[in-house]
């Protein structure tokens, strides 16, 4: 598809801006890669000449969405993703910037392989990718990697992707460090030698399938670890990825003592429980695991009242190799980049959540904790910009998505709502016909 940069005026649309607290009937003018102005009355008297003037007729227009956790596979391995087909993923869910993991081959701890990164999905991708870089030396989590030096080539956070640093005077050192850059460190919180040989969900059901169980608490106590090192040092920390009540009491407790802490869910556990893995469905098998309903219902809360950040998609493409196995042995992941929206405007639909929250939650917030431009529609933000028709019905069909490999937990699932629209920089990069 062509990528045009006329200037474009979406007119008679929803905007949706939570960083202007903003849901109202309004035009938004794009003009040079960025907008030019967003409100109410805009006239096609008044945009330069040769605007595309799209009629979006109702329809909803927001800042494009910040995917907080993504693993894409270049550089090593890129027969899993790349930047080019994640970005297209991206596109096609809405998603106008991707945020990169450092689990690759070679692990992401060294300017030079930030470069690569900055790079290649300038020189491939349709959206904004930026890297984390890695928060230990190859995530080995003995020793600090040097985050200045890595801020500086372009890291907008640090973490070890999917490993929990264990070391609690490493974590203290690299908390206190930070500080000193105004660093985030964003961390997975889960102890392995409490997960042991776990699979899914401690509980019932676990016991039902004859699955080795993962407790909440292998979660809640790396958390609470954290918390007390954050009170220690005075760093900024996000929690990469909370699944259940037990670490949200954790939350509320730092939160309530002024602690500079934020936190993020998967769309995976906010739209899904332990019960849909069903007769053993690999796809669903992440980490941390689906967890009960109760918890589901208290991310939404969670979220609903601001005591959790944001939302992401935690995609993880898994290649057949290592996804059609018995579940004990398959690997965890699950792909999320053109599902997360359409997956959580199914909390919309059902009145557990308002569409400006869940906007803040995917767009505003993430931009805001990661110091980036975007995650808003006010004028001379940059023109990253999405177009939603929130009631056309559609069933996923696995085989078109653009994701290279096919692991969703939505497989053949029934949506309603989708982007019909990406706009990154000025430039429309995705247009659902």
């Amino acid at each position: 598809m062509p990528i045009d940069r006329r200037p474009l005026l979406l007119a008679n649309a929803r905007l949706i801006d939570p960083s202007r607290d903003l849901d109202d009937i309004g035009d938004v003018l794009i003009v040079d890669g960025m907008i030019r102005d967003a409100r109410r009355g805009i006239s096609a008297a008044g945009v330069p000449a040769g605007t595309e003037i799209v009629n979006c007729a109702g329809k909803v227009v927001a800042p494009g969405l910040v995917d907080m956790r993504a693993f894409v596979g270049e550089p090593g391995a890129g027969h899993r993703e790349t930047f080019a087909s994640a970005s297209h993923a991206a596109a096609a869910g809405g998603i106008t910037t991707i945020i990169c993991q450092p689990d690759t081959k070679p692990v992401i701890d060294n300017s030079a392989t930030v470069d690569f990164v900055l790079r290649r999905a300038r020189d491939t991708a349709i959206v904004n990718i930026h890297p984390m870089a890695a928060l230990t030396r190859d995530m080995k989590g003995d020793e600090m990697t040097e985050f200045g030096l890595l801020k500086a080539a372009g890291a907008v956070a640090f973490t070890d992707g999917s490993r929990s640093v264990m070391n609690s005077l490493v974590m203290r050192r690299a908390l206190t460090y930070a500080r000193d850059f105004d660093a985030l460190i964003v961390h997975h919180t889960e102890d392995p030698t409490l997960i042991g040989e776990g699979v899914m969900n401690e509980g019932e059901f676990a016991s039902r399938l004859g699955l080795m169980g993962i407790p909440t608490a292998a979660e809640a106590m790396v958390l609470e670890r954290d918390i007390r090192l954050v009170a220690l040092t005075g760093g900024r920390y996000h929690a990469a990825s909370v699944s259940c009540i037990d670490s949200l009491e954790v939350l509320r407790r730092a939160r309530d003592c002024g602690h500079n802490i934020s936190a993020s869910v998967s769309i995976n556990h906010i739209t899904l429980n332990e019960n849909d893995i069903g007769p053993y469905r690999t796809f669903l098998k992440l980490s941390p695991p689906l967890r009960t309903e109760n918890d589901r219902q208290a991310l939404v809360a969670g979220l609903a009242s601001g005591l959790v950040d944001v939302i992401m998609s935690d995609h993880n493409p898994q290649d057949v190799e290592v996804k059609r196995l018995p579940f004990a042995e398959a690997e965890p992941g699950a792909i999320g980049l053109e599902t997360m929206l359409p997956a959580a405007l199914r909390l919309v639909h059902s009145g557990e959540i308002e569409l400006k929250t869940l906007i803040r939650a995917m767009s505003t917030r993430p931009a805001e904790l990661l110091g980036l431009p975007g995650g808003s529609l006010r004028p001379g933000a940059p023109a990253d910009v999405i177009v939603i028709d929130l009631d056309v019905p559609w069933v996923l069909d696995p085989a078109d998505l653009k994701s290279q490999c096919k692991n969703t937990p939505f497989d053949e699932a029934r949506f309603t709502g989708r982007v019909v629209r990406t706009v990154v920089g000025g430039r429309t990069v995705y247009e659902y016909l």
